[in-house]
């Protein structure tokens, strides 16, 4: 097993643009083996690691190890936690992450019943836009439906200009924002609460 101080920042060289085909691209659940991985993709992914918060990036690493690693040891029959490999190389690195669990209700978005929310969507740097993230995203859906639900739920924040141009691709659409007044007090970006229909 990987220990965090032999885990590289970038363990594959990054392939070229456009070069990472389907047969290669192959989506499972994911198991305690894979976590130091998720954990360094999602941290990379909403933690810097230069500037006056990069001393705090380990610390949020190892939260986001415990998270996930406490979902997977007390599964719930509406969670899952999934990860993209690449199946073309002998130690099938991990390219990409995401997990969608049932919340019950949302008092902020002001959804009242049980649907699907998705979370922790992060694509390992080396393997971005090779379409990983919209296939994390289009699996959801299929679980999402084969649990019987016929909608999905994420937050993304208002000034990530990139995620939110692919879940528009993708026919997410705006269905809260949050108040101008949190945001403003916590100092950082509105959050906002997509939803598509499938």
């Amino acid at each position: 097993m990987k220990s965090w101080f032999s885990y590289p920042t970038h363990p594959q060289p990054s392939p070229e643009p456009g070069t990472l085909s389907v047969g290669q691209l192959q989506i499972r659940v994911a198991t305690p083996d894979d976590l130091i991985s998720i954990a360094q993709i999602v941290a990379e992914s909403f933690h810097s690691q230069e500037g006056l918060w990069g001393w705090a990036f380990p610390l949020f690493r190892v939260g986001i190890y415990e998270d996930i690693k406490h979902r997977l040891q007390f599964p719930s029959p509406h969670h899952v936690c999934l990860v993209a490999v690449d199946a073309a190389t002998k130690d099938h690195p991990i390219m990409g992450t995401i997990e969608m669990s049932v919340r019950l209700s949302d008092s902020w978005a002001s959804v009242n019943h049980g649907f699907p929310y998705l979370s922790n969507l992060a694509v390992h740097p080396s393997y971005r836009r090779l379409g990983i993230a919209s296939s994390l995203l289009i699996r959801c859906e299929q679980i999402s439906q084969v649990w019987g639900f016929q909608d999905l739920y994420l937050d993304v924040l208002e000034n990530n200009h990139q995620a939110r141009q692919l879940y528009f691709k993708l026919a997410y659409r705006v269905y809260k924002v949050e108040s101008p007044w949190n945001a403003l007090f916590l100092n950082r970006s509105r959050q906002i609460l997509l939803h598509k229909n499938i």
